[in-house]
């Protein structure tokens, strides 16, 4: 039988910017919510961040867009990325983010896929956006340049290449406009079940798919970190207390809804780094008194290992969680060593992209001591299945099938790879192995490895997103030079090739399955643990961030 979570939560009928904002118009707080990180007297408020937003969704429908359009940003983190993903869901379209280190091959694969009405673009990526619209016939009148977001506060944006391309403020309606403009209203689940965005996954097996996630989708994933976020008896304080930095890329499912819904809906002040840099990030957590953090491998890695995350005053951190690819045990400990004894409890979780972000965590007073990813959140169901499609017990390992409401809706237009991931009642396939011990606990131990076709080519689609991940990392200022492998304690050196790409052959699907049924049935070790795909999002429930 599957089992469930220990946890259930009523999901109410409400649209995801009514449940961000709770109302149209009544006045909300004006403490900061985002922050600019180099300069944070450019911020927004709930207040702000809500009339920014309605004034971009009054002016794309007075720009003609339609419900169910598609806006695709490409950009880096900015404190107007939110408001680009919030007020295209206020006019009723569907936003997608695009990873801002593509090349132009890839960013046309997106632009052409989701059909976007409209490409807003970071000035410094024009050049690029410009060769990918030309590659595939998109008009270059529909594109927008985006800026760091202090033109924009202060109202000085300007036309880039000799006023051909028009500055993305262009399509916001007047202050006067946008108070009067009114999103749409929700009474029932059948209108939750618009989709509202499209973020980017390779999934289980061939090229990257828009995952297509829903009102009901982001409300019901960011009401289950919460829950398990308020189980902390002090969580009150805990998140009074709270300040957050977003080093994550917004355009990824981990840093929308961390930092673009769940904190700003708990007040909780975020410092948005435009530009990942490893130094500033130790400054920042000093000088703003960062009390959570949200991390990916390799900056985790680089915690632990770097002589100059030392000479920094960390001591505000409370709580750390990981995701996003797998993490030994050995890089835990010595990131947690940052710290005297027991202050910061570095907890990994298990999501990916198909069910919106986190679907497995710790809770806030539990400790992690191995390699556990925790357990289901709430209104989660799970099975361990075998390789035959038969339900496995307790410390079997099996594919990870998981069933929710945020289990995404489907792949956006490839009804067949739908299909090959969804059941028809709604189990998601992860394409994870994994096991769960007899307290409910679940350890991720492997990937299904499917082989998949580029050209007369087969490649191995194992931790494609990671790849993408480290990428992002890297060439946004980590200099970091190792990557977690998937044995604790061992790194190895980023890739270089394009995500999706692993460089390693196979000869063909019959030695494939040989290869993942052997795996299937070697015995369960839980430090072996690690946790899915790399674009699997995983969200540590630590108490100030989920």
């Amino acid at each position: 039988m599957p089992w469930k979570s220990r946890w259930h939560i009523d999901i109410p009928n409400v649209s995801l910017p009514t449940y961000l904002f709770g109302s149209q118009d009544d006045k909300l707080d004006d403490k900061p919510v985002f922050l600019d990180a180099d300069q944070p007297s450019y911020c927004l408020s709930n207040q702000t961040y809500r009339e920014w937003s309605k004034r971009l969704a009054a002016g794309l429908k007075a720009r003609g867009f339609q419900d169910g359009d598609r806006l695709l940003l490409y950009s880096g983190n900015t404190i107007f990325f939110p408001v680009v993903l919030i007020g295209t869901i206020m006019a009723g379209g569907i936003f997608s983010g695009a990873n801002p280190t593509y090349v132009a091959r890839e960013l046309a694969y997106q632009l052409q896929d989701t059909g976007a009405k409209f490409l807003i673009t970071a000035e410094g990526s024009l050049d690029t956006a410009l060769e990918a619209a030309k590659s595939i016939g998109f008009p270059q009148d529909k594109i927008l340049s985006f800026d760091g977001g202090y033109a924009t506060f202060d109202g000085k944006g300007k036309p880039s290449r000799g006023g051909t391309i028009q500055h993305w403020s262009t399509l916001l309606a007047s202050p006067e406009e946008g108070a009067r403009y009114r999103w749409q209203e929700f009474s029932s689940r059948a209108q939750m079940d618009q989709t509202v965005v499209l973020n980017y996954s390779s999934g289980t097996t061939g090229v990257p798919k828009g995952v297509q996630i829903t009102h009901l989708n982001y409300v019901s994933n960011c009401m289950q970190t919460d829950h398990v976020a308020n189980l902390d008896p002090d969580h009150e304080a805990v998140a009074a207390r709270s300040v957050g930095l977003s080093m994550l890329p917004m355009y990824h499912a981990y840093g929308q809804t961390v930092h673009c819904v769940s904190a700003p809906r708990r007040s909780i002040p975020v410092y948005v780094m435009q530009k990942f840099d490893f130094g500033k990030m130790l400054h920042h957590i000093q000088d703003y008194r960062v009390t959570g953090l949200t991390l990916v491998p390799p900056i985790v890695v680089a915690l632990a290992k770097r002589p100059e995350a030392r000479k920094f005053d960390l001591s505000s951190v409370e709580s750390a969680g990981c995701g996003a690819a797998p993490l030994g045990s050995e890089p835990q400990k010595e990131f947690e060593g940052l710290w005297p004894q027991g202050q910061v409890n570095l907890k990994q979780g298990w999501g990916m992209t198909e069910i919106t972000c986190s679907a497995c965590g710790m809770e806030p007073t539990a400790v992690a001591t191995d390699a556990t990813v925790g357990e289901l959140n709430p209104n989660i169901e799970a099975m361990i299945v075998s390789e035959d499609g038969k339900e496995v017990g307790v410390g079997e390992r099996g594919e990870f099938w998981v069933r929710g409401p945020n289990v995404m809706k489907g792949y956006w237009n490839k009804p067949e790879a739908t299909r090959d991931t969804l059941t028809a009642d709604g189990w998601l396939k992860t394409g994870d192995i994994a096991f769960r011990n007899e307290k409910g606990f679940i350890y991720i131990v492997d990937r299904m490895k499917v082989s998949r076709s580029w050209g007369d080519r087969n490649s191995e689609c194992v931790d494609c997103e990671a790849f993408a991940n480290v990428r992002f990392f890297s060439s946004t200022g980590t200099h970091q030079s190792q990557r977690q492998s998937s044995r604790p304690g061992r790194t190895r050196s980023p890739p270089t090739r394009p995500p999706g790409r692993t460089g390693r052959r196979r000869c063909g699907r019959h030695h494939q399955r040989r290869r993942a049924a052997a795996r299937l049935h070697r015995p369960a070790r839980k430090q072996q643990g690690r946790h899915g795909e790399g674009d699997c999002l995983v969200v540590g429930n630590q108490g100030s961030q989920a």
